[in-house]
């Protein structure tokens, strides 16, 4: 079968502006890692030219294989200790009003990794006070302790994606768990709330891998449900022809509506569009 080519409304330009550059530069010094540049995004022109990136921690090789992600899988290394700290280096010489910080699923670690998380976004905070600390984390195969360590930490945003609908887990999402991803959002909001603490819980689904729009919007709900604030909401796009195929290309129309009928459920923020990612525009999020 021939391979399905992007409709017009995915194709976007080849970045070229001096601030893109920069940042480039930038990450290339310091030995970051992102996923704009391990997942393959589309909107990597668009952020880092305008200084932004969403940091990837402990390294770019994944302890899961999720067929519809760009990032490599095998053996992983030891975590970097310094990481935390060239990271909030970074965040200084960009001037980053919001970061976003992202990481490989990291099974092989007790806390899965979120003793990490948290000295990352204490160091940031400790650079630059007044940037808002966004994380995007795994599920930490559903340790609520693990949840409880991120959210003790200085974050202003809770990020874990749901991916897709529960049916096609199995075959998209082989390493997760649905039931278990809504669990950690909302055990995120409730150790929150606990402690006082003013944060925002933020999840995304990608689209175009063979859901209906009946199961999609039963996602959003149960989202809604567990008291999840901000939603994004993306195309699918094949990383490779060994990845996953895309079953179909959601119109910006339906993306439209689908934010519609996400708002009128009471989120807080939704963004939808075929580019969007997790990480797109997030600092327009939290306003």
């Amino acid at each position: 079968m021939a391979e399905r080519r992007h409709p017009d409304w995915i194709k976007v330009r080849a970045p070229v502006s001096p601030e893109y550059f920069r940042t480039k530069s930038i990450l290339g010094e310091l030995k970051l890692h992102t996923v704009c540049q391990e997942a393959c995004c589309p909107n990597i022109g668009e952020c880092f030219s305008h200084r932004t990136a969403t940091f990837m921690l402990m390294g770019d090789v994944c302890t899961r294989n999720c067929p519809y992600c760009a990032v490599a899988h095998g053996k992983v290394r030891p975590l970097d200790a310094d990481e935390p700290r060239r990271i909030a280096e970074a965040v200084a010489k960009l001037g980053l009003e919001h970061v976003v910080v992202t990481s490989v699923d990291r099974d092989d670690l007790e806390d899965g990794g979120a003793a990490h998380f948290a000295a990352t976004a204490r160091a940031i905070k400790a650079e630059s006070p007044a940037a808002r600390v966004e994380v995007l984390v795994p599920d930490f195969q559903g340790s609520f302790a693990s949840v409880e360590t991120v959210v003790a930490s200085p974050i202003d945003v809770y990020n874990h994606n749901i991916e897709t609908v529960p049916s096609l887990y199995r075959n998209v999402r082989p390493g997760g768990n649905y039931a278990r991803s809504l669990a950690v959002l909302r055990h995120a909001k409730t150790a929150a709330r606990s402690s006082g603490k003013r944060m925002f819980t933020k999840a995304g689904v990608m689209l175009g891998l063979g859901e209906s729009t009946t199961e999609l919007l039963e996602v959003i709900g149960d989202l809604r449900g567990v008291g999840c604030d901000i939603l994004t909401l993306g195309q699918y796009l094949r990383p490779s022809k060994e990845h996953i195929e895309v079953a179909r290309y959601v119109t910006p129309a339906e993306f439209a509506e689908l934010k519609l009928e996400a708002l009128a459920m009471g989120f807080h923020h939704v963004e939808a569009g075929p580019l969007v990612r997790s990480s797109y525009h997030a600092w327009e999020h939290v306003n």
